[in-house]
This record gives structure tokens, C-alpha cells and sequence, in this order.
């Protein structure tokens, strides 16, 4: 049963993956890293970015980013906090990077989110509010079918 190991090992890498993914949503206003990760899930930055990928289909830092943008769209939409302490309030270090990343994903500058989802989103119950304004990661953009002429 030469199989059975490399199911075995299947299965433990697996959730070697999951608890990285459990800790970037608990930790994601943390100062982490791809290095720091791969550390605690014991494997190198390298394996844990090829095998994130291949799982999630992002890298550990893209679903880390892409947290972090989605908790701080939620801060935003709250309107007490301004976009650099939203920034630092998220875990980014840099507000330019914070910035670039947030129009990225979100389509629109984090100040203009910030203006634009007050208004949007009033009266609106906060888990619906959250799940109407997330953003849409690569992989679940959905892709135009290609037309046959």
C-alpha cells in the first residue's frame, strides 16, 4: 500500500496549510510574513507560497492583503477613523502600500470608499453591509465567456 503514505502526507499538509490560513485571519493585523508563517507551519517560505497557491489560489501574502483590506473596509464604512489610522489599525506599516493594494481590490481610493460607503451603506445591518462590500479576489472575479463567431 505505497499509496496510503503519501495519503497520510497529503492530509497533514493540508492542514499544515489550514492553520496558516486560520492564523492569517486571527493574526492579520499582526506584523506577519511569509517567512514568519512558514516558521510556525514548519516548512520553508518557498513550499508554503507554491502550496498556499495551489490550495487558495493566491499567495499567503495576497490572502493576507486581501484580509486586512477587508477588515479595513469595515473600519472605513464606521467613519471614526481616518484612512492612516485605518492603515496602521490593519496591520500595514505603509500607507502607500495600503493605499495601492486598497484601490486594487476595491476599485476606488480609501478615502473616496470611506465617503462613498457611508452613504451606501446606511441602515443597513452590519453583516449584510460586510457582505455586500467585499471585495473580489482574482479568483472569484468571474471571467466574460469567451464569444464563437
Amino acid at each position: 500500500m505505497a499509496s496510503r503514505p503519501a495519503a497520510v502526507q497529503h492530509l497533514r499538509d493540508l492542514a499544515r496549510r489550514r492553520r496558516v490560513r486560520d492564523r492569517i485571519d486571527r493574526e492579520y493585523a499582526q506584523p506577519l510574513d511569509v517567512e514568519a508563517l512558514a516558521r510556525g507551519a514548519h516548512m520553508s517560505a518557498g513550499h508554503l507560497s507554491r502550496e498556499f497557491r495551489l490550495a487558495y489560489g493566491e499567495s499567503p501574502y495576497g490572502y493576507l492583503m486581501t484580509r486586512r483590506i477587508e477588515r479595513a473596509m469595515a473600519l472605513l464604512r464606521r467613519g471614526d477613523l481616518s484612512v492612516t489610522e485605518v492603515c496602521f489599525a490593519v496591520g500595514c506599516s505603509s500607507l502607500g502600500t495600503f493605499s495601492s493594494r486598497f484601490t486594487d481590490l476595491v476599485g476606488m481610493t480609501p478615502s473616496t470608499y470611506r465617503r462613498q460607503a457611508a452613504h451606501a451603506t446606511a441602515g443597513m445591518p452590519s453583516c449584510v453591509a460586510k457582505q455586500v462590500t467585499r471585495p473580489i479576489r482574482n479568483r472569484e472575479a468571474r471571467v466574460p465567456e469567451p464569444h464563437l463567431a
